[in-house]
């Protein structure tokens, strides 16, 4: 058997049984590593193969921890994994060592987990196109000359080549369904505070970003989320949510499914995109479910300026010291600066707008899912682009006025913290993969997780069609 083809929990039930060993896994993925890598880029800083090794082999001689016991996995390089690099992308943060492990990070050791190395990010996990100027960038395992997405692309290239049975993400800007509707993997934004951020900085004011899980399988999505989620009496906001895992396999009843097209043209789509997305629709139908297509329920541009205000104010809360020295503001992206100077010349009026619009739509929603339990988008607007691109200036004629827009499909998700499972849907006449969004109301992540798992029981993406690397 190929083990690192394997769904992580087959792994894991493998390694519980004793048919297969934590030193044979971690000796696998290793030689995974050194044939795959150097061309995708998608793991970062990896240990010394001989102190990892030894971690394996002390793992097969403990009790078993949690179902992660004696599993490979990378963190990604926003979040700090003691003992290793936190570069986040920039050379004003390469070589720092973390001293301690983020919480989430914790969680997936504490669950037997081997860190292994960081996977690679945009700078600061700006941008949905994986490169920087400390590890350059994430190549797609589909067409190395493409962008393998972001910003979590490097663990979604190594889910798809093998590298890596699990991973952990995270999502302001859908950086966990983007990368992997790329990549032709699951990636999941969780209902927003389900799993915990860190207790320091500013706990209260920003709530858009969210660490989640990526993998080649739901039920791997759930059994992953499980260890990430739960509440942290330090951390304002954070939830204790059912357990995902153990109702993985119950059929979904027969949902009511709205299908939001181009939201009557706000969101431009190249060629391919929009009937790739139609066909899933009507497959989930061929699956029992109720579709059709929805009119758009908000002003996409009311969405647009909320989102944008609402971003720059948080990226200017967490830079505006690296930007206040002269000397360190010369290392930072365009993108960074310009979001931070959009925040910081923001008012209290301007941030307060931005989230009264917020409201409004969070408001529409509950009405909204009155009617429908899912709801589906794209989970990009184009195909992987060229790998050399900054970003893409243009979709299907359509000129892209920020660094970002090009993305303005996961805004109606991300803007309100609700739960996202993209699924892989096919390939187009390019041979490159993509995914769409399926969104549910917040607290319904077991639920969308059991709709992901029929589909991937009816089609088996990654497994039918891995990349040729």
């Amino acid at each position: 058997m190929d083990i690192l083809n394997m769904d992580a929990c087959a792994q894991s039930a493998a390694l519980e049984k004793g048919e297969l060993s934590a030193t044979e896994l971690m000796e696998a993925t290793l030689a995974r590593i050194e044939a795959v890598n150097p061309t995708v880029n998608g793991i970062v800083n990896l240990a010394d193969g001989d102190r990892l090794l030894a971690k394996a082999r002390e793992a097969d001689n403990a009790p078993r921890s949690g179902w992660l016991h004696g599993m490979p996995i990378a963190i990604k390089d926003l979040a700090n994994a003691a003992g290793f690099p936190t570069s986040r992308g920039s050379p004003l943060f390469a070589g720092e060592v973390a001293e301690t492990d983020d919480l989430m990070v914790s969680r997936l050791r504490a669950a037997g987990a081997i860190v292994i190395g960081k996977t690679n990010t945009p700078e600061f996990g700006l941008g949905s196109h994986t490169f920087n100027p400390v590890h350059g960038a994430t190549r797609n395992p589909y067409d190395i000359t493409r962008s393998a997405g972001g910003s979590s692309g490097g663990a979604a290239a190594a889910l798809a080549t093998g590298m890596l049975s699990i991973a952990d993400g995270s999502d302001m800007m859908g950086s966990l369904r983007n990368p992997a509707g790329w990549n032709n993997v699951y990636g999941m934004r969780p209902t927003w505070g389900s799993v915990p951020a860190d207790p320091v900085g500013d706990m209260f004011m920003h709530q858009l970003a969210t660490s989640g899980p990526m993998a080649r399988s739901p039920a791997d999505l759930a059994a992953l989320l499980d260890i990430m989620t739960g509440s942290d009496p330090r951390v304002p906001f954070s939830s204790n949510s059912p357990a995902t895992f153990t109702k993985i396999d119950e059929a979904p009843k027969k949902l009511r499914i709205g299908w939001l097209g181009d939201w009557d043209g706000a969101f431009p789509y190249e060629d391919g995109i929009d009937e790739i997305s139609q066909a899933a629709m009507g497959k989930f139908a061929d699956l029992g479910h109720r579709t059709e297509t929805l009119k758009a329920p908000f002003d996409a541009d009311a969405m647009w300026q909320s989102w944008i205000d609402l971003r720059s104010f948080a990226v200017a809360g967490g830079l505006q010291a690296d930007y206040a020295d002269e000397a360190r503001r010369a290392y930072l992206k365009p993108a960074a600066l310009w979001e931070i100077e959009r925040g910081l010349q923001m008012s209290a009026k301007d941030v307060l707008h931005a989230s009264n619009v917020r409201s409004d739509w969070f408001r529409r929603t509950t009405r909204l899912f009155e009617s429908h339990d899912v709801l589906v988008l794209p989970s990009a607007q184009l195909w992987p682009f060229d790998v050399d691109w900054t970003y893409p200036e243009t979709i299907a004629g359509h000129a892209m006025d920020t660094y970002h827009r090009w993305m303005q499909v996961v805004v109606p998700a991300g803007l309100i913290g609700l739960p996202v499972v993209n699924v892989p849907v096919g390939f187009g006449a390019n041979g490159l993969p993509a995914g769409i969004q399926l969104i549910g109301p917040r607290g319904s992540d077991a639920a969308l997780l059991q709709l992901a798992q029929q589909w991937h029981g009816a089609t088996h993406w990654p497994q039918e069609r891995p990349p040729k690397i």
